[in-house]
């Protein structure tokens, strides 16, 4: 599989070639999402009279991952055989810094963060679960770690999706309590083992610069 690099302030990562980013930084943003709906228009010719709700809710989007310390998206969409098989993932790097509910900033090695993230185990087929590890990334070091199926609601939205998720939490050399949350989430969820499997092998090339 071909991939791309791709590098933002103090961190890089590859992603598999074909993948797509979700502009957010606010200087390039707007332009961004001018060019993706031109060409959506261009595809899609029908969808011209929603053009500008659209762009209202991509830019609202990007702003509101942008505020809440997303610093890269990439998504990919991929069909297959006809428009009802559609594969999607997303993949976000968010740089945090977590505190506990009175400002007090919490510890950010491995074993801690892993302490302070909840399993959830299934209580028949088809429940929501979550396993709580710490693993290894060569070049990183040790890292807290997520994976299963859980429920989510975006931001501002009361609607909940389930989704197959990998959440890995790397801590920041010499940034003090600030942590580089590197999630993975697709909604096809009879291919979560194999996402999995994409998702590790994605977050295993991130590196600090």
């Amino acid at each position: 599989m071909e991939a791309v690099q791709v590098e933002r302030s103090g961190f890089s990562i590859t992603v598999p070639d074909g993948w797509w980013e979700f502009e957010i930084r606010p200087e390039l943003r707007d332009q961004a999402i001018r060019r993706l709906m031109d060409e959506r228009v261009r595809l899609r010719p029908d969808v011209a009279g929603h053009r500008e709700v659209m762009e209202r809710f991509l830019r609202r989007e990007a702003a509101n991952a942008w505020d809440a310390g997303a610093a890269y998206i990439g998504c990919m969409a991929q069909a297959f055989g006809d428009e009802d098989a559609l594969v999607t993932a997303t993949l976000t790097v968010t740089l945090l810094s977590p505190r506990t509910e009175d400002g007090a900033p919490l510890p950010t090695d491995p074993g801690s963060v892993a302490g302070q993230l909840k399993e959830i185990r299934a209580r028949k087929a088809g429940d929501p679960w979550r396993a709580v590890s710490v693993t290894e990334i060569a070049g990183v070091g040790q890292v807290a770690r997520t994976r299963g199926v859980e429920d989510v609601a975006p931001a501002g939205d009361r609607r909940v999706m389930r989704v197959a998720m990998m959440q890995t939490f790397v801590p920041v050399p010499g940034a003090g309590h600030q942590i580089a949350l590197i999630s993975g989430t697709t909604r096809n969820l009879e291919l979560t083992d194999s996402f999995f499997d994409v998702f590790d092998a994605v977050t295993s090339t991130f590196r600090f610069i």
